[in-house]
């Protein structure tokens, strides 16, 4: 996974504001089997603030600019690992290998019928039981 902040122009806040765009990485906490999870906050010149969690490539924060400038929280999501650990409902996540449901966890491709995890009785969800969404993602900040 590469992160990488993204500029959304507001022309009264991009007057006001002549900062550079910046990453910081900072522990979030660790899962029931030890790995390390981090977080990563992406703020661009504009004051626009994303944070991103390894557990899930998780969106768990987007601080954005109202017409007033003022910065407000507009993702649902947890101040602690714990909370995502303690049977989440898919807040913020990267769901695969696809996201939504497979009815009764079945399906066919080129003749052939594959059976998958069933999580959403009686439907495979986001994934199943193991999707990527609960795992541990490799992040590393990249300079251009």
């Amino acid at each position: 996974m590469i992160l990488a902040g993204a500029a959304v122009e507001q022309p009264a806040l991009a007057a006001k504001k002549k900062k550079k765009g910046s990453v910081k990485k900072e522990a979030f906490g660790k899962t029931e089997d030890g790995k390390k999870v981090d977080a990563y906050i992406l703020t661009n010149k504009n004051g626009l603030k994303a944070k991103i969690i390894t557990y899930g490539a998780m969106l768990t924060e987007m601080h954005v600019p109202d017409k007033n400038g003022k910065l407000g929280d507009v993702v649902l999501g947890h101040d602690k690992l714990e909370d995502y650990l303690d049977g989440h409902s898919y807040l913020g996540v990267t769901t695969g290998r696809v996201a939504n449901r497979i009815a009764k966890g079945k399906f066919t491709l080129d003749g052939k019928e594959y059976t998958l995890a069933t999580n959403n009785d009686p439907n495979h969800l986001h994934g199943g039981n193991i999707g990527i969404d609960k795992k541990v993602w490799s992040a590393r900040v990249v300079r251009s």
